[in-house]
C-alpha cells in the first residue's frame, strides 16, 4: 500500500506534454502519467477523440500540427499559459509510412514521415531545453524505435527518422548534462497500435518473428519505462535509449 501511494504522487504538480497522445501509445503514457498526479497537455493533430472524452483523465487537449514549427511554438505558449511550467516532454508522435522497397519509395511520404517522426522532436526540445535548463529540472523523453537502431526492410523512412531520433537524443542530453535535465530515449519492438492499420500482414508477421518472446509489446509496458524514466528515480542516466524488445534487441 506505501508503494502504491508513493506511485500515485510520484507526478503531483508536476506538468507533462506527450505528442501523439490522442490514442494509441501516447495516449497510454499520458494516461500513466496522470494516474500518477501529473497534468497533462495531449499535443495531435487530430484531437477528437479526446475531445468526446471517455473519463479515463483530464487533460489540456491541442490540435497541433508537429510538422510545423510555428503550431508547435503556439502550442508550447499555450501550455505554459495554462500550466505555468512543464516538468515532462514525451516525443512519442510518430506515422509508420509505407512499406514498399527504397526504389518505389514516394519522395512525398519520406519528406512527410520525416516531418512527423524527426522534426517534431526537434520543434519541441527546441522549446522545452531552455524553459527547463533555466528551471534546473525537468525530463525529456524521446519515443524511438528498434528499427532505428537496427534497420527493417521497406521502411527506409521510419527506420531513418527513428535512428535520427536516438541521435538527436545522444545530442542535447550532453548539452544538458549536469542542469538537472536529463534526455533519454526508447526503442520499442512492434506494438500493436493503430499504425497497424498502416502495415501490411506480411511486414507485421516478420517483425514479430523477430522478437524471441514471440509476442508483440504491450501499451501499458511501454507506459510503465516511461513513467520510471521521467520520474527522479531515474537521476542518473541520460542520453541513453532504452530497449523494450522483447530480447531482440542486439545493442
Amino acid at each position: 500500500m506505501e508503494m502504491q501511494s508513493l506511485k500515485q504522487r510520484r507526478f503531483e504538480a508536476r506538468t507533462a506534454i506527450v505528442t501523439g497522445a490522442a490514442r494509441g501509445i501516447g495516449r497510454g503514457i499520458a494516461q500513466r502519467l496522470a494516474e500518477e498526479g501529473c497534468r497533462i497537455a495531449c499535443w495531435d493533430n487530430d484531437v477528437s477523440s479526446l475531445e468526446s472524452g471517455d473519463g479515463s483523465f483530464a487533460a489540456l487537449v491541442q490540435d497541433v500540427d508537429l510538422a510545423d514549427a510555428r503550431a508547435v511554438e503556439a502550442a508550447f505558449a499555450a501550455t505554459l499559459e495554462s500550466f505555468g511550467h512543464v516538468d515532462i516532454v514525451v516525443n512519442n508522435a510518430g506515422i509508420n509510412g509505407p512499406v514498399v522497397p527504397i526504389e518505389d519509395y514516394p519522395v512525398d511520404a519520406w519528406n512527410r514521415v520525416l516531418a512527423v517522426d524527426l522534426n517534431s522532436v526537434f520543434h519541441t526540445c527546441r522549446l522545452a531545453v531552455p524553459h527547463m535548463r533555466a528551471r534546473g529540472a525537468g525530463r525529456i523523453v524521446n519515443v524511438a524505435s528498434i528499427v532505428g537502431k537496427e534497420g527493417h526492410p521497406n521502411i527506409c523512412a521510419y527506420s531513418a527518422a527513428k535512428a535520427g531520433v536516438i541521435g538527436l537524443t545522444k545530442s542535447i542530453a550532453r548539452e544538458l548534462a549536469g542542469t538537472g535535465v536529463t534526455v533519454n530515449g526508447i526503442a520499442p519492438a512492434i506494438t500493436e497500435t493503430d499504425l497497424f492499420r498502416e502495415m501490411t500482414e506480411e511486414h507485421i508477421e516478420a517483425s514479430k518473428a523477430r522478437i524471441p518472446m514471440g509476442r508483440f509489446l504491450t501499451v501499458p509496458e511501454i507506459a510503465a519505462m516511461v513513467a520510471w524514466i521521467a520520474s527522479d528515480e531515474c537521476s542518473f542516466t541520460t542520453g541513453f535509449t532504452f530497449d523494450l524488445s522483447g530480447g531482440r534487441a542486439t545493442y
